[in-house]
């Protein structure tokens, strides 16, 4: 499978993303703000959902990506511990709610309640993988 890498523009675009990235594990130190260039960069090992085939048992894959934000005018976390770097995240989802347009909040939304939240000016976000796969015998699961 070749390696992913999109674009994202608008709310319609993020939500492909957030399908690409959801139950994706990174650490609290993947994450980097920096606010001269009004960029986060998220780096995270991703699940390979778009190669998991109908009644597929075994021989999934997780990727190493980068997903990033420009555009950011400040980010804010709450329940995410800064002072524990070493803390293990599972990305659940992003999401964007507009109120400012084309500007709005961009939520990453962690298992356990944490969140990152990103002012932005205007949606203008990507995702890379950047290395090969390796082999998971685990999917995620979810309730419900």
């Amino acid at each position: 499978m070749s390696a992913l890498k999109l674009l994202a523009l608008d709310a319609e675009d993020l939500a492909v993303v957030s399908a690409h990235v959801q139950d994706a594990v990174l650490k609290v130190a993947d994450v980097s703000w920096r606010p001269k260039e009004r960029r986060l960069v998220v780096a995270l090992n991703r699940f390979v959902w778009e190669g998991v085939g109908a009644g597929r048992k075994h021989g999934f894959e997780r990727r190493r990506a980068c997903l990033h934000f420009a555009r950011v005018d400040a980010v804010k976390a709450t329940r995410i511990r800064p002072d524990l770097p070493d803390t293990v995240l599972e990305l659940l989802a992003i999401r964007f709610e507009e109120t400012n347009a084309p500007g709005g909040t961009v939520e990453l939304l962690f298992a356990g309640g944490g969140t990152i939240r990103l002012e932005v000016e205007c949606i203008e976000a990507g995702l890379a993988d950047l290395g090969a796969a390796w082999s998971t015998e685990k999917m995620p699961a979810h309730e419900g």
